[in-house]
């Protein structure tokens, strides 16, 4: 898992974490403008909305997604897919943007010939969290997790060992960006298959 944060107030830097575990503050800086862009272009065709958990509860967190597949749930649990549930379409195609800025913090965190399948991308507004869970719907369960984080600051819940840490978003609180306004976006790249 490889989580990255951006972050105006700390300089940019490389911290490992812990084994298979490396912060990249502000790797995504200069990138940030073009990446948000990009989420609005994948939301006109496949628009951000609240999954349903296993459970019956409703997501906190929107959600949509770009790539060979995405990241969905419902009452029947949860899996990727080809096709966006909501539209019936392909989930868009990943930008060339995400795929570079994936594909760099995966070789400076160590992991060469990355190749995402999929491209999840949250979106937080105040009081958004997503809570304590593992990433284990992937079949390549060695491949990194690759985080951008772009947009209002959040606490990053951490625990357990690298690949399969629990992890989540705590609530988040209100601010202003001038990038994301008042959200807070995340994009998570997976390789599944």
């Amino acid at each position: 898992m490889i989580p990255l944060f951006d972050s105006d107030s700390l300089p940019r830097s490389h911290e490992r974490l812990e084994e298979g575990a490396v912060l990249l503050r502000l790797f995504a800086t200069s990138e940030a403008p073009a990446l948000v862009e990009e989420v609005a272009r994948i939301a006109q065709e496949a628009p951000f909305r609240h999954l349903l958990t296993p459970g019956g509860y409703t997501m906190s967190v929107a959600m949509t997604n770009c790539g060979r597949l995405g990241w969905v749930s419902d009452r029947t649990g949860y899996r990727y897919d080809p096709v966006d549930p909501g539209t019936g379409a392909p989930w868009p195609a990943m930008p060339a943007a995400f795929l570079d800025i994936a594909v760099r913090a995966a070789a400076e965190a160590g992991f060469a010939d990355y190749d995402p399948d999929a491209c999840l991308i949250n979106r937080y507004i105040v009081g958004a969290k997503l809570g304590l869970h593992q990433d284990r719907d992937e079949k390549d369960a060695w491949a990194p997790i690759v985080s951008v984080s772009l947009g209002l600051p959040a606490v990053f819940l951490w625990g357990g060992p690298a690949r399969f840490v629990y992890h989540g978003v705590a609530s988040l609180k209100d601010g202003q960006n001038p990038l994301t306004g008042t959200a807070r976006i995340n994009l998570t790249f997976r390789k599944v298959l």
